[in-house]
């Protein structure tokens, strides 16, 4: 038996791309190709297009057109070249969705067809394969990490980041691809969707999402129990089987085309086998009961998305079925059509929306087949009479849970006889097959929407939807106390909005309005009023201005009363009028006054456009119904609520701030009504975990212990550091002194522990207080921000970033300390340690050192210092063989006895100021020589013997040098370093160059040794340089 010999496996990207080549190959039973082993169409570089595959591939799933046709396909496809990256884009989607039509000529006369670029029916008669070290040159040369190509194009770009390196993450992975679509925009013209991944955290997104939108891909079967442990694997064996991609190109992504943008969509896996589930049961209901069930998926999860993929994907299962979209309001009509006709390319037809019944009659007896209805549940009351008994026709029903839908007749006390809207629908279509979707979950005594609809197809509850980061959680405050109102007032309220919600007859609605009423007048008196903009005025200027970008949403109680709040608001902060608007619906009796303000229908559009704008002045909107459901604005994440809510009608309008946003911890609700209880009642009919996670998200009980458990935390941490004593002080210069030797305790070498323990404390303690501010005392926000200073310092001088969370922003910052350290920190919040009008930061600035040896603060120096020598031999060792193994060695020397307590802080920081008074003599030695930094590597390699200036004169070693570097100049190619013919080429040039001024010299061979080893770093780094422009 052979041994077998193991060595230390280097955990890097390499390793990590070459991980998933082999699952690729071993497990989806791809073929794997080398970049450069493939045999290109020219010199250039440029072939969006595996050349050998793609031809092959056309005829061999297009047998029976003939070869002008799939050279002509291939002509069209390859010069997709007009209009920005995204319309080029979605205009090669629809090529491989649809096939590409085609025009030539057989000899004879000119024909037409469709040569089809994928076969979705034969996964296997496709050809699948993954590629690394793929060179592409546009306008710059880059190389993709891997690119999965089916047929020879390139549907998937994946880009790698190290597993074991701290410094870079899936972040600089999205800031990367990023730079390719600038940089070689036509290889992304085929892409599908782009991967990006560090192994511990890997995401799919499209080529317009933003890094937020990049998500993680987390079961492979539609399960939800084991998400939590989701990994790379989980991404590939959930999506790249070769069925499944194909399935993904064809159904799941799709194009939402706007005035202003183009946004190209991949459904999230939750949607994927949602979805599937639900074409399953229509195919099935339309055969048997036509209850086909209730697809719940929380609000903000994409729900309209998922009605958009599966009426495309029913087209082809159900062969062309008429689909009827029911909503119950106006406007949520008008939203979930504009929804449909912004992805009408991908449903390959227009919706319409029904006018009236006349109308919906006429649409729907006026076809036999296709056709996307939109329509209100309003409309089938004005009739009882059929409108069409076609079984081909699937109805969707949203927001399924509302009681209007009943499907029971009601008689009142003069006996008049209702019929719920539901029982009208299913007359009226007596053969459909129904489907019903909600953001909330159906009343557990609601026999109704079961009796409609079916059972539940999917449940995507809130704690999925927050672990997956498709949405963020809600949290709750209460200001009721602030508006001084009478508690039987509110309770009052509570008991009649309670009932005003579950009883639908005219008579209760009548009485409901009469009592309702007489509230009013409490509500909207001009004390409450100005007691109520009073405190939302503060607690928006003190607590949630700041946050994101300001946007807020003020939910009225009525029509009179928004335009009060607005009223009031404007005569306390006049200078607001830019800031602060009103959205509601309006009615020609209204006051003129209330014109000039809320304006007509183009008025809502133009106020909806500006609020969604996030640099747009318009920061509040007050509102009574209109934007409560349906209206999405990611970095909305503040709500204030004057108006009492219930049930599916109050989740929904909270689910306004739930959106994802990149540093939004939550939404957070400011209650001044008294909705608690509501809430509570709201949430019995959601998931187990859904109650025990979010059944009370009061931030009095939640993020404000939070944040008090890890202020307490960093104060532990601190022990040590007194920094009591002087935390409250007027002075600045004291202040200032306390953020410099805070800094410097933390990044003493023993506390090193410590400091990554409060690096992360302190950031989880600042997501906290970003959403129970108003809560926090001036003192401890005062401490926190001291603390967040100190974390900020750490970071900056040790040369990371922050991430892993939104933290406190400088401005923030500056809002909260600034007065008393407006002398001492700059703008961005940091503090000033070095006098930068008269000292730049830099190792090769003379008074900059002088300044480092005699800092106070000697860990601050040591860090600084350590981190700026580190910056240097990272720019040597990609110029410089010889000066990159020199400093490192002479810095790791130095590090390692500080560490090791052979040297003190003092001593190290002597060793490190003359490692860096050696680097400026080195750099000015380029210059007496008349060379460049360039030239000066080459330089540097051919004399690294002491020995090799015995045999030559300065002039000739720098005529050498200069000859050298021109010869690398011309010889490194593309590719060159993954072509072994190349590097030989490379090398022989270089020892006949070498050879005519007899280097290397008899007895000094090992300079040769060198002098490659620096010609191979200079032609790798050219062609590293290019590919990260």
């Amino acid at each position: 038996m052979s041994e077998v010999e193991y060595a230390a496996i280097s955990i890097n990207e390499d390793f990590y791309e070459q991980a998933i080549i082999e699952y690729f190959t071993t497990n989806l039973g791809y073929e794997y190709l080398h970049g450069p082993d493939i045999e290109r169409t020219s010199e250039k570089y440029d072939d969006v297009f595996l050349p050998d595959v793609l031809p092959i591939a056309l005829k061999r799933i297009n047998p029976h057109v003939p070869s002008q046709a799939i050279e002509e396909a291939i002509r069209k496809i390859s010069t997709v070249d007009s209009g920005k990256l995204e319309s080029r884009n979605e205009q090669f989607h629809e090529y491989l969705q649809s096939g590409v039509e085609v025009r030539y000529f057989d000899g004879t006369e000119d024909q037409n067809d469709i040569v089809y670029l994928l076969d979705f029916d034969n996964p296997e008669n496709n050809s699948f394969h993954i590629v690394n070290q793929w060179t592409f040159v546009e306008f710059s040369e880059k190389r993709p990490d891997l690119l999965v190509y089916i047929n020879g194009i390139p549907v998937v770009m994946f880009e790698l980041k190290s597993p074991s390196r701290e410094e870079t993450d899936a972040s600089d992975a999205y800031l990367q691809l990023r730079n390719y679509m600038k940089h070689i925009p036509s290889l992304f013209v085929p892409n599908v969707f782009c991967v990006m991944s560090d192994m511990s955290d890997t995401r799919v997104g499209t080529i317009t999402a933003p890094e937020d939108r990049f998500v993680e891909w987390k079961s492979v079967d539609g399960s939800y129990e084991e998400t939590q442990h989701a990994t790379y694997e989980t991404l590939f064996e959930g999506a790249f089987p070769k069925e499944r991609l194909l399935d993904i190109i064809k159904n799941f992504v799709c194009f939402n085309d706007s005035n202003e943008d183009v946004i190209k969509i991949l459904a999230g896996y939750h949607q994927y086998f949602a979805v599937h589930k639900a074409a399953k049961r229509a195919v099935e209901a339309v055969e048997g009961d036509g209850k086909i069930g209730v697809f719940w998926h929380t609000q903000g999860s994409g729900k309209s998305l998922s009605m958009v993929f599966l009426a495309h994907m029913l087209q082809e299962k159900l062969n062309s079925p008429t689909i009827v979209v029911i909503t119950d309001r106006n406007d949520l009509d008008d939203q979930l059509y504009g929804q449909f006709s912004r992805c009408k390319n991908f449903l390959r037809q227009t919706p319409e929306k029904a006018k009236s019944r006349n109308d919906l009659k006429k649409l729907l007896q006026g076809r036999e087949a296709n056709g996307i209805i939109f329509t209100t549940m309003q409309k089938f009351t004005d009739g009882e009479d059929p409108l069409c008994d076609r079984s081909n026709v699937i109805v969707m029903v949203d927001e399924a849970h509302r009681g209007q839908y009943g499907l029971t007749e009601k008689m009142d006390k003069e006996g008049n006889i209702s019929i719920g809207a539901a029982m009208l629908v299913r007359k009226a279509l007596p053969n459909a097959s129904y489907i019903g979707f909600t953001g909330t979950p159906i009343a557990t005594e609601d026999k109704n929407t079961r009796e409609i609809f079916g059972d539940y197809i999917d449940i995507y509850d809130m704690t999925q939807a927050v672990e997956d980061e498709a949405t963020r959680p809600v949290y709750y405050e209460s200001r009721v106390v602030a508006l001084h109102l009478d508690k039987d007032v509110l309770e009052k309220l509570d008991r009649e909005y309670t009932k005003f919600a579950e009883e639908a007859d005219e008579s209760s609605v009548e009485r409901s309005k009469r009592t309702m009423a007489g509230l009013e007048g409490v509500l909207s008196a001009p004390e409450t009023i100005h007691s109520l903009c009073s405190d939302i005025i503060e607690h928006y200027e003190q607590n949630r201005a700041d946050e994101l970008t300001g946007k807020a949403l003020i939910v009225a109680y009525s029509r009179p009363v928004a335009m009060k709040i607005y009223e009031e608001i404007m005569r306390q902060r006049p200078e607001w009028k830019e800031k602060v608007g009103v959205v509601m619906t309006m009615s020609n009796q209204d006051p003129e006054a209330w014109f000039d303000v809320c304006g007509g229908k183009e008025h809502k559009k133009e106020m909806e456009r500006r609020f969604k704008k996030e640099d747009d002045p318009l920061k509040i909107a007050i509102v009574v119904d209109m934007w409560l459901t349906g209206f999405d604005v990611p970095s909305l994440a503040t709500m204030y609520v004057f108006k009492p809510m219930k049930g599916h009608n109050l989740m929904q309008a909270i689910a306004r701030v739930n959106r994802v946003y990149k540093g939004k911890e939550g939404g957070l609700v400011v209650d001044y009504i008294g909705i608690a209880g509501a809430l509570k009642r709201a949430m019995k009919d959601y998931t187990n975990r859904d109650k025990n996670n979010y059944g009370n998200m009061d931030i009095a009980a939640t993020a404000y212990p939070k944040f008090l458990e890890k202020l307490e935390v960093c104060r532990d941490i601190l022990y040590g550091f007194d920094y009591q004593k002087v935390l409250f002080t007027n002075s600045k210069m004291q202040l200032a002194q306390l953020i410099s030797e805070g800094t410097d305790w933390l990044l003493d070498p023993g506390h090193k522990e410590d400091m990554e323990d409060f690096l992360k404390q302190c950031q989880l303690m600042n997501q906290a207080l970003s959403l129970c501010k108003s809560l926090v005392s001036k003192e401890d926000q005062h401490e926190a921000a001291f603390l967040s200073v100190l974390r900020v310092q750490v970071l900056r001088i040790t040369g990371r970033n922050g991430s892993g969370g939104s933290g406190m922003t400088y401005k923030e910052f500056n809002n909260r300390i600034g007065a008393i350290l407006e002398q001492s920190v700059q703008t961005d919040g940091i503090i000033n340690i070095f006098d930068k009008d008269e000292v730049e930061i830099s190792l090769f600035d003379e008074a900059f050192l002088a300044e480092i040896s005699n800092m106070k603060q000697k860990n601050i120096a040591v860090e600084t210092l350590k981190r700026l020598i580190s910056e240097q031999v990272k720019t040597y060792s990609k110029r410089s063989v010889v000066k990159a193994n020199k400093f490192s060695e002479m810095l790791q020397k130095s590090v390692n006895a500080y560490l090791n307590g052979a040297l003190t802080n003092a001593e190290v920081i002597d060793e490190l100021l003359k490692m860096a008074h050696e680097m400026m003599k080195d750099r000015a030695e380029g210059a007496e020589l008349g060379l460049t930094e360039e030239e000066l590597a080459f330089y540097d390699a051919l004399t690294k013997p002491q020995a090799i200036k015995d045999f030559y004169n300065n002039d000739q070693l720098v005529a050498i040098t200069r000859e050298l570097t021109e010869a690398m100049r011309t010889s490194a190619t593309i590719d060159w370093q993954q072509k072994e013919s190349a590097r030989a080429g490379m090398r022989r040039k270089i020892k006949r160059l070498l050879k005519k001024y007899d280097y290397p010299p008899e007895g000094v061979d090992d300079a040769m040794e060198t002098v490659m080893a620096q010609c191979e770093l200079w032609a790798d780094m050219k062609v590293y340089a290019q590919e990260k422009d």
